[in-house]
């Protein structure tokens, strides 16, 4: 009240209370982001297949093992050069659309490697599944974005990468145990099976939306350093050229340790892709991202080394278990650690970075390796990957003081 005129004082704006309505809390589209993981299931199982049936497949072909592995770094290879060009020409298009066709073309490449009399049709074909999952990888990361509203889209991704992780715990010991029974063929045979199936999933569960062109734009005027961004991204790539490169001939590297765990090979294929979910899990619930993931690179250099004792059946199953607990954590570790420095700003670019370098570390670790073992057997690969790592790890460590936006 006015104490001179009797008169109500209308309330200021800065005084007058605020009332804030809230409505329920947003709820993630399971059926469409379980589609969607499964499509990612079938993408890891695709590109990391050869190294699973990587004895028979080069006996059937007739090659050299070191040439199956570079089928795994051709893979990667074509991801890396294929996956900008491919998504800024398709861009404009409807990305479930998108979805359907790159399933589709993975199927396709698989049952053209399951029939490949020689190694050569077998390459061509892997090159074009390659360049599909480079679209299928941008495309997927994108719809899960419009999918859900921001404050959820740490979970949907979650989702989204639970699929790729289990590629590694039942995709890839899968195709082991259906090549055992009935023959490497009849392994990509299943993974172009796989992704026909998933592609029905899609079109069923996944609702067509026209696509969003993002504006990148700085954040309150600032954008963040790109130099702390790109140090840790190449850091990071370096760290998985040891460990991909390693992994390539992980089933050479086991055959002692497979020897003692219950079904073989598929076992100990199997007991590494569950002690990689533990590790992503952890991950999951770590504060500190750049700190861990300094710490996971160091244990990852430690197991690579510790492969050299692999040849001793006992040792070699914890020491190819301890692999797949560590470096099943580095990829959130990684992925969180590089959106986190890019802030929004360079969100898109970050983005666009994260599938690129995997697939490089994959591409290179896997080439080198092939090298390698081409002219110095299996055994000379533990060292050499070890000590990458441990150089990556120490970067990252150093590099981790460096704050982000």
């Amino acid at each position: 009240m006015n104490s001179s005129t009797g008169r109500t004082r209308p309330a200021s704006p800065l005084t007058r209370p605020v009332t804030r309505t809230t409505g329920p809390a947003p709820r993630l589209p399971w059926p469409p982001l379980l589609a969607l993981g499964t499509a990612t299931l079938v993408m890891v199982t695709a590109e990391m297949l050869p190294t699973a049936v990587l004895v028979p497949m080069s006996e059937g072909l007739g090659v050299a093992e070191s040439r199956i592995g570079q089928l795994v770094a051709a893979w990667a290879l074509t991801v890396v050069v294929a996956s900008i060009p491919l998504t800024r020409v398709t861009r404009r298009l409807d990305r479930r659309a998108l979805i359907l066709t790159g399933l589709a073309v993975v199927a396709a490449s698989s049952f053209v490697t399951a029939t490949s009399p020689t190694y050569e049709i077998a390459f061509a074909a892997r090159l074009a599944g390659a360049a599909a999952v480079g679209l299928l990888w941008a495309t997927a990361n994108a719809h899960v974005a419009d999918l859900v509203p921001g404050e959820i889209l740490g979970p949907a991704v979650a989702v989204l990468l639970g699929g790729a992780t289990f590629g590694l715990v039942l995709g890839t010991p899968a195709a082991r145990l259906v090549a055992d029974l009935w023959g490497w063929r009849s392994a990509f045979a299943m993974l172009g099976a796989g992704a026909l199936l998933t592609l029905a999933l899609v079109r069923w569960t996944v609702p067509a939306q026209p696509r969003k062109v993002p504006e990148v734009r700085a954040v309150d005027g600032v954008r963040a350093p790109l130099t702390p961004i790109l140090a840790v991204t190449g850091l990071v790539g370096m760290l998985l050229v040891g460990f991909y490169g390693t992994y390539t001939f992980i089933t050479r590297l086991g055959e002692p340790a497979a020897g003692i765990v219950p079904g073989g090979m598929s076992g100990l294929l199997l007991a590494f892709g569950v002690a990689s979910a533990l590790g992503v899990a952890a991950a999951g619930r770590v504060r500190g991202h750049a700190t861990w993931l300094a710490v996971a690179g160091a244990a990852t250099a430690l197991a690579l080394f510790a492969l050299h004792w692999a040849d001793r059946s006992p040792v070699g199953v914890a020491v190819v278990i301890g692999l797949g607990l560590v470096t099943g954590a580095l990829p959130p570790l990684a992925q969180t650690e590089i959106l986190q420095r890019a802030g929004e700003a360079h969100r898109d670019l970050a983005a666009v970075l994260i599938p690129v370098v995997f697939n490089g570390g994959i591409a290179v670790g896997a080439a080198v390796a092939s090298l390698l073992v081409a002219q110095h057997g299996t055994w000379a690969l533990p060292g050499p990957a070890a000590l990458t790592a441990a150089v990556a790890a120490l970067g990252l460590w150093v590099v981790r003081r460096r704050p982000g936006p």
